[in-house]
């Protein structure tokens, strides 16, 4: 065998062999994936959802069998770890998990696939921030409900993702607010802008959101009370994160505030909760 045909032969099982490398992982994950989705629900689990969710049952069947079926995949797979002495009983995984997978509805592919671990707190945690005016800076202890990081973790207060769960109808979900903040920090960093699927037209969503912060940030100025809470004026991320509150929990008063921004919403998280 000449020296050109032996470098492109072993060129080629290299390539062969990177992309077993590259499949099998995937395959893996399909495959343990669709055998947890096949077992049965868990009756405890189904009591947990009736009592403590009342929003799943406003699902369509075939939504409510899917979320269920994601639940099962999300709980296998995320690290719930209890924190400042909360032990993590399954009523917490049930219900953090089942708010969390409404917003992966209908996605082929993807559970958050950068999130490693939920943090629970018994409530609301304290943490430390340093502050600057482009002069003097300064450490501030903050209590906060919620955190999303990039790094793969969720922090939640447990008293209000249950309050969250309970209240299906004030457009304030602490866990859709942390998880919409996930999507959008998978490529990286969050700015109000997640990844779409291809068929998504970018510049229109980029249009029609920047005209709805704008629109908060006009009404949080002037203190003029609406249908989105003001904590989304801070900044574009913020702002996809409440909205996603209000669309889960609020859509037909979302789509009459902004049918425009509702209608982005819903090509972006393939459901239309205003129907349900």
């Amino acid at each position: 065998m000449d020296t050109p045909t032996a470098t492109f032969l072993a060129l080629l099982l290299l390539a062969a062999i990177c992309l077993l490398g590259w499949l099998a992982p995937k395959w893996w994950v399909a495959r343990r994936r669709r055998r947890v989705r096949q077992q049965p629900f868990p009756a405890a689990w189904r009591k947990i959802l009736r009592r403590r969710v009342p929003l799943v049952r406003r699902l369509p069947v075939d939504l409510q069998l899917q979320l269920k079926q994601q639940m099962q995949v999300f709980i296998a797979e995320k690290a719930f770890l209890g924190c400042a002495g909360l032990v993590i009983t399954d009523e917490m995984r049930v219900v953090i998990a089942a708010q969390a997978c409404l917003l992966v509805l209908n996605r082929p592919t993807g559970l958050y696939p950068h999130l490693r671990q939920i943090l629970v707190y018994p409530g609301a945690f304290a943490v430390q921030r340093t502050h600057t005016d482009g002069v003097v800076q300064r450490e501030e202890r903050q209590a906060l409900l919620g955190e999303s990081w990039s790094q793969g973790q969720v922090i939640l207060s447990w008293t209000d993702a249950l309050e969250g769960a309970t209240t299906p109808d004030d457009g304030r979900n602490v866990v859709v607010h942390e998880f919409a903040h996930q999507l959008d920090q998978e490529k990286g960093h969050a700015n109000g802008a997640p990844h779409r699927n291809r068929n998504a037209n970018p510049a229109r969503w980029s249009q029609v959101f920047h005209a709805a912060y704008a629109k908060l940030r006009r009404e949080a100025h002037v203190g003029e009370p609406g249908l989105l809470n003001h904590y989304g004026a801070q900044d574009p991320a913020e702002f996809f994160a409440v909205v996603s509150e209000v669309f889960f929990e609020q859509a037909a008063e979302l789509k009459d505030y902004d049918a425009a921004l509702y209608q982005e919403l819903s090509g972006y998280y393939r459901v239309d909760p205003a129907g349900w």
